[in-house]
């Protein structure tokens, strides 16, 4: 199988490093306008071959996959051209720019019964992926809420504001494991050197008494990266800035009580144990290009197919909504 990667600015040489080691992976293709970045990879991937334009890469019957990692504005346009030339198709995240685009490109693939694959990378982490193991196990009890902070200082994107950078990633994270969707969304958020927000807060509402909140910001003076999942037995908290105990799983919660007398509910604290989980160490990339390929050679659904990049997209622009309407709580159809 032959492969093209578009776009090898920030996160794409790290596509071509995987993708040039894959085993099922003849020859990797790579496209980018910028001629110093196109330079830049084939100096440090010898065997990569450099294509001056995406026409030729579409005319190629050779090439059975496009991997894009270019601007989020060109992803709908590119991915389309992509699929109509019958190619497999794996997206830097998110998936589009809005719902409706996104929406266009799962039916294609559908029709032309092919691979769409979104790059939701944190799907694929070992830690992330124990961590559903735990919660299906259903150890923690029932999930009562998600709780995430993604802050530091930059990157300041161009064409997204800080939801579509960041907060993509723990979407994608939450709805990979919870069993429910999001019925509803409520944001506030605020610029402070252009047109784009560069903090935002997100509530998502469940159907049960679940709730989630995301914290995404681009002027913390400290990098965190860190989930805590709060169950009616067992808590969770996922820091990834941590080396070596990512995962560590609380017997902490509270124990309610009914009595006679005054207090007819008695709430008490329960602290007990910590352990620290081991998960699979393998980098996630590896792991998505592993997906993407097998998906092909197996006509299988991956994990992080079309319709689960067009979740992402429609909470995002729900989100993006509610800020423009001062934290309004925007629904979700049939809740995703």
């Amino acid at each position: 199988m032959n492969a093209a990667v578009i776009g090898v600015g920030y996160w794409g040489p790290n596509l071509v490093r995987n993708f040039s080691k894959h085993p099922t992976i003849k020859k990797v293709y790579c496209h980018d306008v910028d001629g110093e970045r196109l330079s830049y990879v084939c100096r440090e991937y010898p065997t990569v071959e450099a294509v001056s334009n995406y026409t030729q890469i579409l005319n190629n019957p050779t090439i059975e996959s496009v991997v894009i990692a270019t601007p989020v504005g060109s992803h709908f346009e590119l991915a389309e051209a992509a699929l109509q030339k019958d190619k497999h198709v794996l997206v830097e995240k998110p998936l589009t720019s809005n719902s409706d685009d996104a929406k266009k490109l799962v039916e294609l693939a559908l029709k032309k019964k092919l691979v769409l694959m979104v790059d939701h990378i944190f799907v694929y982490h070992g830690a992330v992926k124990m961590m559903k193991e735990i919660i299906d196990s259903g150890e923690i009890g029932e999930v009562m809420y998600f709780d995430a902070v993604r802050i530091n200082l930059g990157l300041f994107q161009h064409d997204v504001n800080v939801i579509w950078d960041l907060a993509t990633h723990d979407l994608s994270i939450m709805n990979y494991l919870l069993q429910k969707k999001p019925i509803a969304v409520s944001a506030v958020g605020v610029n402070h050197f252009n047109t784009l927000e560069d903090i935002a807060y997100i509530t998502l509402f469940f159907s049960n008494s679940c709730i989630a909140h995301i914290h995404v910001n681009w002027l913390a003076p400290v990098k965190v990266r860190r989930i805590l999942i709060g169950g009616t037995q067992k808590m969770i908290v996922f820091d990834d800035m941590e080396t070596v105990e990512k995962i560590r799983v609380y017997d902490k919660g509270v124990d309610v009580t009914t009595k006679e007398g005054i207090y007819k509910t008695l709430i008490q604290y329960r602290t007990g144990d910590m352990y620290a989980p081991k998960y699979d160490t393998t980098e996630p990339l590896a792991m998505l290009t592993n997906e993407f390929i097998s998906a092909i050679e197996q006509k299988s659904e991956p994990i992080t197919n079309g319709d689960a990049g067009l979740e992402i997209v429609k909470i995002l622009e729900a989100a993006e909504k509610s800020i423009k309407n001062k934290g309004a709580i925007i629904e979700l159809r049939d809740g995703l």
